[in-house]
Protein backbone atom coordinates (compact mmCIF):
# COMPACT_ATOMS: atom_id res chain seq x y z
CA UNK A 1 0.00 0.00 0.00
CA UNK A 2 2.69 2.17 0.67
CA UNK A 3 4.61 1.61 -1.85
CA UNK A 4 1.47 2.73 -4.26
CA UNK A 5 1.36 5.61 -2.37
CA UNK A 6 4.47 6.73 -3.29
CA UNK A 7 4.49 5.82 -6.96
CA UNK A 8 1.23 7.78 -6.76
CA UNK A 9 3.07 10.91 -5.37
CA UNK A 10 5.98 10.43 -7.98
CA UNK A 11 3.46 10.44 -10.54
CA UNK A 12 2.17 13.91 -9.55
CA UNK A 13 5.35 15.28 -9.52
CA UNK A 14 5.79 14.38 -12.41
CA UNK A 15 2.91 15.33 -14.51
CA UNK A 16 2.69 18.86 -12.86
CA UNK A 17 6.16 19.71 -13.19
CA UNK A 18 5.90 21.59 -16.34
CA UNK A 19 9.00 20.02 -17.54
CA UNK A 20 8.78 21.33 -21.35
CA UNK A 21 12.01 18.58 -22.41
CA UNK A 22 10.45 15.47 -24.38
CA UNK A 23 9.80 12.69 -21.97
CA UNK A 24 8.86 8.72 -22.04
CA UNK A 25 5.07 8.84 -23.25
CA UNK A 26 4.25 6.29 -20.07
CA UNK A 27 4.60 9.14 -17.98
CA UNK A 28 2.10 11.21 -19.83
CA UNK A 29 -0.26 8.13 -19.81
CA UNK A 30 0.15 7.75 -15.85
CA UNK A 31 -1.14 11.52 -15.88
CA UNK A 32 -4.01 10.71 -18.20
CA UNK A 33 -4.59 7.69 -15.91
CA UNK A 34 -5.07 10.28 -12.64
CA UNK A 35 -8.43 11.57 -14.49
CA UNK A 36 -10.29 7.85 -13.61
CA UNK A 37 -10.97 9.72 -10.26
CA UNK A 38 -14.74 8.69 -10.35
CA UNK A 39 -15.52 12.22 -10.73
CA UNK A 40 -16.75 14.57 -14.04
CA UNK A 41 -15.43 18.72 -14.46
CA UNK A 42 -17.08 21.04 -16.29
CA UNK A 43 -15.10 22.41 -19.55
CA UNK A 44 -16.04 25.72 -21.87
CA UNK A 45 -14.80 26.81 -25.53
CA UNK A 46 -12.00 29.09 -25.23
CA UNK A 47 -11.05 29.35 -29.28
CA UNK A 48 -13.14 31.30 -30.58
CA UNK A 49 -13.43 30.33 -34.75
CA UNK A 50 -17.05 31.22 -35.97
CA UNK A 51 -17.76 27.73 -36.70
CA UNK A 52 -17.82 26.47 -32.72
CA UNK A 53 -20.37 29.62 -32.05
CA UNK A 54 -23.28 26.61 -30.52
CA UNK A 55 -20.25 25.52 -28.06
CA UNK A 56 -19.48 29.19 -26.65
CA UNK A 57 -23.12 28.34 -24.76
CA UNK A 58 -23.08 25.02 -24.58
CA UNK A 59 -22.78 22.96 -21.00
CA UNK A 60 -19.96 20.69 -21.46
CA UNK A 61 -18.71 18.04 -19.20
CA UNK A 62 -15.91 15.07 -19.15
CA UNK A 63 -16.10 12.38 -17.59
CA UNK A 64 -15.88 9.78 -15.39
CA UNK A 65 -13.13 8.62 -17.17
CA UNK A 66 -12.78 5.14 -17.21
CA UNK A 67 -9.13 3.12 -17.24
CA UNK A 68 -7.80 -0.22 -17.64
CA UNK A 69 -4.35 -0.21 -17.50
CA UNK A 70 -3.73 -0.04 -21.43
CA UNK A 71 -6.62 3.15 -22.37
CA UNK A 72 -8.19 5.49 -20.76
CA UNK A 73 -11.66 6.67 -21.89
CA UNK A 74 -12.97 10.40 -21.37
CA UNK A 75 -16.45 10.77 -22.36
CA UNK A 76 -17.23 14.20 -23.34
CA UNK A 77 -20.76 15.29 -23.07
CA UNK A 78 -22.11 18.59 -24.87
CA UNK A 79 -25.74 19.68 -23.64
CA UNK A 80 -27.30 16.57 -23.98
CA UNK A 81 -25.12 14.62 -26.49
CA UNK A 82 -22.89 12.07 -24.86
CA UNK A 83 -21.54 10.65 -28.67
CA UNK A 84 -18.02 11.61 -27.92
CA UNK A 85 -15.52 9.41 -26.13
CA UNK A 86 -11.65 10.48 -26.14
CA UNK A 87 -9.89 7.44 -26.39
CA UNK A 88 -6.17 7.50 -25.05
CA UNK A 89 -3.89 4.08 -25.63
CA UNK A 90 -0.79 2.89 -24.59
CA UNK A 91 1.11 1.45 -27.65
CA UNK A 92 4.96 -0.05 -28.42
CA UNK A 93 6.36 3.24 -29.57
CA UNK A 94 3.67 5.51 -27.22
CA UNK A 95 0.32 6.62 -27.68
CA UNK A 96 -2.85 6.79 -29.84
CA UNK A 97 -5.45 8.89 -29.36
CA UNK A 98 -8.79 8.51 -30.74
CA UNK A 99 -12.31 9.41 -31.11
CA UNK A 100 -15.63 7.25 -30.58
CA UNK A 101 -18.82 8.44 -31.52
CA UNK A 102 -21.58 6.37 -31.55
CA UNK A 103 -25.49 6.44 -32.03
CA UNK A 104 -28.16 6.76 -29.49
CA UNK A 105 -28.26 3.05 -29.51
CA UNK A 106 -24.65 2.35 -28.86
CA UNK A 107 -23.73 1.64 -32.77
CA UNK A 108 -20.88 3.15 -34.24
CA UNK A 109 -21.16 6.43 -36.23
CA UNK A 110 -19.38 6.68 -39.98
CA UNK A 111 -16.99 8.92 -38.51
CA UNK A 112 -15.55 7.42 -35.61
CA UNK A 113 -12.63 5.53 -34.58
CA UNK A 114 -10.04 8.87 -35.92
CA UNK A 115 -7.22 10.39 -34.79
CA UNK A 116 -3.94 9.70 -34.29
CA UNK A 117 -0.28 8.49 -32.82
CA UNK A 118 1.68 10.92 -30.11
CA UNK A 119 5.16 12.50 -31.34
CA UNK A 120 8.63 11.79 -30.00
CA UNK A 121 8.19 15.58 -28.67
CA UNK A 122 5.57 15.18 -26.14
CA UNK A 123 5.78 15.91 -22.39
CA UNK A 124 4.36 14.55 -18.99
CA UNK A 125 1.65 17.62 -19.69
CA UNK A 126 0.71 17.35 -23.35
CA UNK A 127 0.76 15.42 -26.12
CA UNK A 128 0.24 16.19 -30.25
CA UNK A 129 -1.86 13.50 -32.28
CA UNK A 130 -0.89 14.41 -35.93
CA UNK A 131 -3.43 12.62 -37.99
CA UNK A 132 -2.79 8.79 -39.42
CA UNK A 133 -3.04 7.06 -42.52
CA UNK A 134 -6.15 5.36 -41.58
CA UNK A 135 -7.21 8.58 -40.75
CA UNK A 136 -6.71 10.59 -43.58
CA UNK A 137 -8.35 7.73 -45.71
CA UNK A 138 -11.46 7.77 -43.50
CA UNK A 139 -11.61 11.55 -43.67
CA UNK A 140 -11.19 11.61 -47.57
CA UNK A 141 -13.89 8.69 -47.98
CA UNK A 142 -15.96 11.46 -46.30
CA UNK A 143 -15.16 14.01 -48.18
CA UNK A 144 -13.89 15.76 -45.42
CA UNK A 145 -10.51 16.36 -46.91
CA UNK A 146 -9.52 19.96 -45.22
CA UNK A 147 -9.56 17.94 -41.80
CA UNK A 148 -6.27 15.74 -42.92
CA UNK A 149 -3.98 18.04 -41.52
CA UNK A 150 -5.33 17.58 -38.24
CA UNK A 151 -3.73 17.45 -35.03
CA UNK A 152 -4.63 17.05 -31.66
CA UNK A 153 -3.48 17.88 -28.77
CA UNK A 154 -4.16 17.19 -25.13
CA UNK A 155 -2.78 18.90 -22.03
CA UNK A 156 -3.31 17.33 -18.41
CA UNK A 157 -2.41 19.58 -15.20
CA UNK A 158 -3.48 17.39 -12.76
CA UNK A 159 -6.39 18.75 -10.01
CA UNK A 160 -5.99 22.30 -12.24
CA UNK A 161 -6.93 21.64 -15.79
CA UNK A 162 -7.47 18.89 -19.01
CA UNK A 163 -7.11 20.67 -22.59
CA UNK A 164 -8.72 19.09 -25.44
CA UNK A 165 -7.55 20.91 -28.71
CA UNK A 166 -8.42 20.31 -33.05
CA UNK A 167 -5.62 22.50 -34.88
CA UNK A 168 -5.02 22.84 -38.53
CA UNK A 169 -3.90 25.84 -40.75
CA UNK A 170 -7.16 28.08 -40.12
CA UNK A 171 -8.56 26.55 -37.62
CA UNK A 172 -8.61 26.07 -33.73
CA UNK A 173 -11.12 24.39 -31.58
CA UNK A 174 -10.11 24.31 -27.98
CA UNK A 175 -11.90 23.32 -24.82
CA UNK A 176 -10.91 23.63 -21.12
CA UNK A 177 -11.54 21.83 -18.06
CA UNK A 178 -11.29 22.28 -14.88
CA UNK A 179 -10.28 19.92 -12.63
CA UNK A 180 -10.63 21.64 -9.32
CA UNK A 181 -14.34 21.41 -9.00
CA UNK A 182 -15.86 18.42 -9.49
CA UNK A 183 -19.62 18.44 -10.85
CA UNK A 184 -22.72 15.89 -11.13
CA UNK A 185 -21.77 13.29 -13.81
CA UNK A 186 -23.81 13.02 -16.36
CA UNK A 187 -25.09 9.39 -17.82
CA UNK A 188 -22.65 7.25 -19.45
CA UNK A 189 -22.12 7.69 -23.28
CA UNK A 190 -24.03 5.66 -25.53
CA UNK A 191 -23.57 2.65 -25.67
CA UNK A 192 -21.57 2.24 -22.10
CA UNK A 193 -22.92 1.02 -19.43
CA UNK A 194 -22.91 3.00 -16.26
CA UNK A 195 -20.21 2.50 -13.83
CA UNK A 196 -20.48 0.37 -10.92
CA UNK A 197 -20.31 1.23 -7.76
Amino acid sequence: MRGAAIASVLALAACSGGASDPVDPALFFECASQLCDGNAYAGRLVSDDAVDADFKTAVMIMGPARCDGLTVRVPFAVNEDRSRTWVITRTETGLRLKHDHRHEDGSEDVLTQYGGDSTDQGTAARQDFPVDEETRMLFIAQDIEVSTQNTWTVEIEPGELFAYQMSRPERLFRVEFDLSVPVDAPPPPWGEAPIAE
